[in-house]
């Protein structure tokens, strides 16, 4: 009341001040839809690497059922013993037997950067063999690796693995955007030309 019994009127003038508080709120929220996604980098550079596995045939001891050995395998020792997954008082022969196996010893590697294209690593004229034998050597799995080095102008750097028709699609020195978390942990699915 005012002084000549009046109400007070209040009116609007509270809801004034009002903007002060949601003008921060309504430019943060303008920026995060308008802004550009991720961060600005470049590729400072396109790594790729390629590996054929060499394989040997050895010899390796095992043990298993009898009754579940692999084909190619030479008993050593056999005893009776409870079988878990039988009926009491069933033994069932457990052997423990030698088998020749393929085991990778080393690995023939290539590696380069772009504008040099991948190819994989030559390969011995001499020494592989598909026979079978204790001591051959053959070729076994091929792995690829492709890879990009972005840059921000800060100089932050990470690294993407990519397939190689993704890999392709990019040049050293591009600038493109990258999403990153508040941890600092890149999306390399998420790379983006730069707008």
């Amino acid at each position: 009341m005012t002084a000549y019994g009046e109400p007070l009127q209040l009116g609007l003038r509270p809801w004034r001040w009002a903007w002060l508080w949601l003008a921060p709120v309504l430019l943060g929220l303008l920026y995060w839809v308008l802004a550009p996604e991720g961060t600005a980098v470049r590729v400072a550079a396109m790594n790729w690497s390629r590996d054929i596995e060499v394989e040997r045939q050895v010899q390796q001891l095992d043990s298993g059922w009898c009754d579940e050995m692999p084909p190619n395998a030479q008993a050593i020792s056999r005893r009776n013993v409870d079988r878990p997954d039988s009926l009491p008082g069933t033994t069932t022969a457990h052997c423990r037997y030698s088998v020749s196996a393929w085991r990778a010893v080393r690995s023939l590697h290539s590696e380069g950067q772009a504008p040099t294209p991948p190819f994989w690593p030559a390969v011995p004229a001499t020494g592989l063999s598909s026979d079978a034998g204790v001591g051959m050597e053959r070729l076994g799995k091929r792995h690829e690796r492709y890879e990009l080095l972005l840059q921000n102008d800060d100089g932050r750097q990470w690294r993407c693995k990519l397939p190689l028709p993704r890999w392709q699609t990019f040049s050293t020195g591009q600038r493109l955007r990258l999403k990153v978390d508040r941890f600092g942990v890149a999306d390399c699915s998420r790379i983006a030309a730069e707008r």
